[in-house]
């Protein structure tokens, strides 16, 4: 099998209509944010995913960017581009970039963002066993409109760019693990190159899906631009479980079931001052159980959670927000640790980037969970207090801004 792609295609030529004014003068992709172009970040997330090699298709104003970017030099890549007319349809894009084609590359547009982890992807095709394989948003808070059904074994069904089948679910986002060999099914005519390809894949069930749960940013409506705006800010974000990380853990099967049971662990408060003089967001995630057992109300969790926060805030931290499952052990839901439902939560209501975020806990749940969204998992003991850990992300923080 080939290995492991090292090139990178990015679909840049359009003119960007639904765009202007903005796309006056510039294509999409150079909308700024935080005073950084979005495909500057969509580069260096390519970069920093080990691809060395990016290959731009250019047709709208490709002057522009190639000014920015140059050989790529400045931003630790190489790249090439491909330039035809701005009117031109992306199937004739990529045949006149066909001799440029690795024999495996990855293929992206240019108006989505989404934080890759390209040693998943490079395992869900591995085992998928077929030739092409796309990314796919699951789409579980409607934030787009869905284009696929996509089967419990990742063996994508329907892929339909007019979004009018019944059933549909889940965004096609790129991100797709294509070989050259796919431009065998592109038409005489030109029309876009996935609706071309991607349909004759799925007849063949040739066509496999990575599905996230991580919601990807976008320059392809102004009505997206704020969200992008607010999740390129990369605020520095921790989660922190809550028992037996914050306060003393109770034994199994009891609660926290008032305020006055609620007790500081030695050093939490301190830590959480630290994390907030910082500038750190600090997110609480915990199973709350004692719920749905009846051992106390949502109310009483409430009651907990104002003592919490109070007794955070005079001490000088801050609890920015506080996610918590209220069901059993047994009853399946998506939420409770280990599943990692409150973070996908938390991230589309704070646009966290989860790849950049790390999760504080002391149970193997808690690090499953880190694990299934994305987060980088640390588990404090008695070897590894939470001030420590706090101490060390604070100074790695401060090494990136400065």
């Amino acid at each position: 099998m080939t290995g492991r792609p090292t090139q990178a295609v990015i679909l840049a030529g359009g003119r960007g209509t639904r765009m202007q004014p903005l796309t006056d003068t510039r294509p999409k992709a150079m909308i700024e944010f935080h005073g950084k172009p979005f495909l500057e970040y969509v580069i260096e997330l390519l970069r920093d995913q080990g691809f060395s090699e990016i290959l731009l298709l250019l047709g709208y104003l490709p002057d522009v960017i190639v000014r920015h970017f140059g050989d790529g030099t400045a931003h630790g890549v190489s790249i090439t581009y491909s330039i035809t007319e701005p009117d031109d349809l992306t199937a004739h894009r990529m045949k006149v970039a066909a001799p440029e084609l690795h024999d495996l590359f990855l293929l992206l547009y240019c108006d989505n963002y989404w934080p890759l982890q390209m040693d998943d992807l490079w395992r869900r095709y591995r085992r998928s066993g077929k030739p092409a394989q796309i990314t796919v948003y699951a789409n579980e808070d409607g934030y787009s409109r869905d284009s696929v059904i996509v089967a419990e074994d990742g063996t994508v069904e329907v892929f339909d760019r007019t979004r009018t089948t019944p059933g549909l679910s889940g965004v096609e986002i790129s991100y797709a693990i294509l070989p050259r060999t796919v431009l065998d099914l592109l038409p005489e005519q030109d029309e876009l190159f996935e609706q071309a390809v991607y349909p004759q894949l799925v007849a063949r069930r040739e066509l496999g899906a990575f599905v996230t749960r991580h919601r990807y940013y976008s320059v392809g409506t102004v009505a997206k631009l704020p969200l992008t705006e607010a999740f390129f800010a990369r605020v520095p974000t921790v989660f922190l479980d809550r028992d037996g990380v914050l306060n003393e853990k109770p034994p199994r099967a009891e609660y926290v079931r008032a305020p006055d049971e609620f007790r500081w662990l030695p050093g939490a408060l301190d830590a959480l001052r630290e994390l907030s003089d910082a500038g750190f967001r600090v997110i609480v995630v915990s199973n709350q159980a004692g719920i749905a057992r009846g051992a106390m109300t949502e109310a009483d969790l409430e009651a907990v959670h104002r003592k919490l926060r109070a007794e955070a805030e005079e001490a000088g931290g801050r609890i920015d927000a506080i996610y918590y499952c209220p069901h059993g052990w047994d009853e399946g839901c998506d939420c409770r640790k280990p599943n990692p439902g409150m973070l996908f939560r938390a991230q589309r209501e704070h646009h966290l980037d989860l790849t950049r975020t790390t999760f504080i806990g002391d149970d193997e749940r808690d690090a499953e969970a880190a694990i299934a969204a994305g987060c980088t998992p640390v588990l404090v003991s008695d070897q590894l207090t939470l001030g420590t850990v706090v101490a060390e992300l604070v100074a790695e923080q401060a090494e990136v801004a400065a």
